[in-house]
């Protein structure tokens, strides 16, 4: 502890910034931060007759005539969050790399970071059923026997993608999935949770399919804290879809292990403040399930984050948008470029694809990209107007000629032939219904310009759906002046390693100062670099 003399001499705690070297004592600010960011070993800030400074060595702070006026424990990145998040996927950081719709996390990502012992999800949602069967069986066989998990969308208007991605992932051994923009339980989801059940021979239930859910509202929260729906659960067995068996299991486990505060994040996103959705979801997970753990997303981009999120009781973290710029993501050069030069305001709500007859909306790039406007304008166009037909002609040939680029029949055409491979019933329902015809050829254009950018097309820049949140911006500006600054020096695994070593040494920087300790700024902050 830091004596009360030295409080009451006016300082707030000891100055480092001008350290006198006793042996063992860290003299310059570099030094200093060598010793705070040993973390492996603790750290003492201790005083001699020569003036303050600090050690990892326990045997110089109790040298004679030194005085120990704080210390801070070891906390190697591996002691952040809960142990038993690390147990149950097998993984060796309490560390999630999210999923990134269309293939952006894409299975070179997940293959990395599997390989490093770093849960990762592959970005299934959006993708046909032939990409993601590729994407799984490029993971399974480049990351053998390592864990990841595979993103489980909520697709209300595309029920048969749900059911092909769960085909998959059993058909593929995938142990996890990530369940995100779920409004409700659907039979997929909890399909996948009780396929994975079985009777262990203690008579407990084991557990072998793990559900990582995605939220932003308690309610939802509430839905995966709890088991499955009895409804659902007596279909399935009716339909033959699980078994009896399976069905009782179910009953005594919650739909998820891990449930995630998403906060203001890139894509799907409410916006929420990290502190108060977190804070919200702990006290809830408190009252209804203390066994599943609450994990933080949305803003995760720097150290400082990262370590904020685990002060505040987070289980484990969740990073998105800063992995979307890293050399292994499915994103284009170009659109990593963008990403690069991002700050924390370039980013705006725009109209999902997904989800745009509901109203949905996405937090997406506006930096370098005119697609926030011109989602609106259709979402605008879609709201006003019954179908294609009632659209004036001048708003149409508008359209036509700097939106879509092509006549409003032909990407009828293509749409027709798109849903008739993927999903046939969607154009089943827009058949009588002109405005839901309208509302798919709108969708054209929504879901091509993510693949846009993924692609690079390059006249096709102004339309570039990029997917980001502000923690890309605070990634920036942390990176900057860095070896990691360019884009293409950004490994999955080395912002992976280099968040979590930040948020240890940030983490000990701030024990020390609620012991009183005032650092200079010169070695009070992580310094990222290139990792093996």
């Amino acid at each position: 502890m830091v004596t009360t003399e030295i409080t009451t001499a006016g300082l707030t705690g000891p100055d480092l910034t001008a350290l006198s070297r006793g042996e063992l004592l860290a003299r310059t600010a570099d030094d200093l931060y060598r010793v705070l960011a040993d973390l492996d070993r603790p750290v003492y800030v201790v005083r001699d007759e020569r003036g303050v400074g600090a050690t990892n060595e326990a045997a110089g702070a109790r040298r004679p005539g030194v005085q120990v006026l704080a210390s801070a424990g070891p906390l190697p990145p591996a002691r952040l969050g809960a142990p038993a998040f690390r147990r149950t996927h097998g993984v060796r950081l309490a560390y999630h790399a999210g999923a990134m719709a269309h293939g952006i996390a894409s299975a070179e990502m997940v293959t990395a970071l599997a390989r490093t012992g770093v849960l990762a999800s592959f970005g299934a949602a959006g993708l046909v059923s032939e990409k993601v069967d590729a994407g799984l069986t490029a993971i399974t066989r480049g990351a053998p026997g390592k864990p990841f998990a595979c993103n489980l969308i909520h697709s209300p208007s595309e029920l048969a993608m749900e059911r092909s991605t769960v085909d998959l992932c059993v058909r593929h051994g995938v142990t996890a999935v990530e369940a995100s923009a779920f409004l409700e339980l659907t039979p997929e989801v909890v399909r996948y949770r009780a396929l994975g059940l079985s009777r262990a021979a203690d008579g407990s239930t084991r557990i072998g399919h793990h559900v990582v859910a995605k939220v932003s509202r308690t309610e939802i929260a509430e839905l995966f804290l709890a088991p499955a729906p009895e409804p659902i659960l007596r279909r399935l067995v009716e339909e033959g879809r699980i078994t009896a068996e399976q069905a009782t299991l179910a009953r005594g486990v919650p739909m998820a292990d891990d449930i995630t505060a998403e906060a203001d994040s890139g894509g799907h996103t409410d916006r929420r403040p990290l502190p108060v959705l977190l804070g919200e979801l702990l006290r809830l997970r408190d009252r209804l399930n203390p066994r599943v753990r609450i994990g933080a997303a949305g803003g995760i981009g720097t150290p400082e984050a990262a370590a904020a999120a685990f002060a505040q009781g987070a289980d484990y973290v969740v990073t998105g948008s800063v992995n979307q710029a890293c050399v292994e993501s499915g994103q284009s050069a170009i659109a990593k470029e963008l990403l690069g030069q991002a700050g924390v305001t370039d980013c705006e709500m725009a109209p999902s694809s997904d989800m745009f007859e509901l109203g949905v909306d996405v937090q997406v790039l506006r930096r370098g990209t005119m697609f926030p406007s011109r989602a609106r304008r259709l979402h605008d166009l879609y709201r006003r107007h019954d179908g294609l037909d009632d659209l004036p002609a001048a708003e149409r040939e508008s359209l036509e000629r700097t939106v879509f680029r092509r006549p409003l029949e032909d990407v009828w055409a293509d749409t027709v032939d798109y849903f008739t491979r993927r999903d046939p019933d969607q154009i089943a329902r827009a058949a009588e219904n002109p405005k839901r015809r309208m509302a798919l050829v709108f969708r054209w254009y929504l879901g091509l310009s993510s693949n846009w950018a993924a692609a690079g097309v390059a006249d096709r820049a102004a339309d570039y759906q990029i997917w980001c949140g502000a923690a890309m911006g605070a990634a920036n500006t942390w990176l900057a002046g860095t070896p990691l600054e360019p884009v293409g020096a950004r490994t999955v695994s080395g912002i992976a390693e280099n968040l979590m070593r930040g948020a240890a040494f940030h983490s000990r920087v701030t024990t020390l100062r609620l012991a009183g300790v005032t650092l200079p700024a010169g070695c009070a902050a992580h310094r990222p670099e290139i990792l093996p």
